[in-house]
């Protein structure tokens, strides 16, 4: 994946996070909710976005540089 095309989803999921964190907070006012669930919501889009990262990187063999190394 080009670093262009990753910045650019970075920057949409940190935009995304955002709102729904916005969002959140408005639901939580309203509602006595506790912090813990109000916050389970952001903290797993992280997460997604975390392992999506890491899954791409272990299953990629195009960008695979320890398969160039001479034996």
């Amino acid at each position: 994946m080009p670093l262009d095309r990753f910045v650019l989803i970075l920057v949409c999921v940190v935009i995304a996070a955002g709102l729904t964190v916005w969002v959140g907070a408005i639901l939580a006012a309203s509602v006595a909710m506790p912090l813990t669930l109000a916050a389970l919501l952001p903290l797993s889009l992280v997460l997604y976005v975390v392992w999506r990262v890491i899954a791409q990187r272990l299953s990629n063999r195009e960008d695979d540089r320890y398969d160039r190394t001479p034996r």
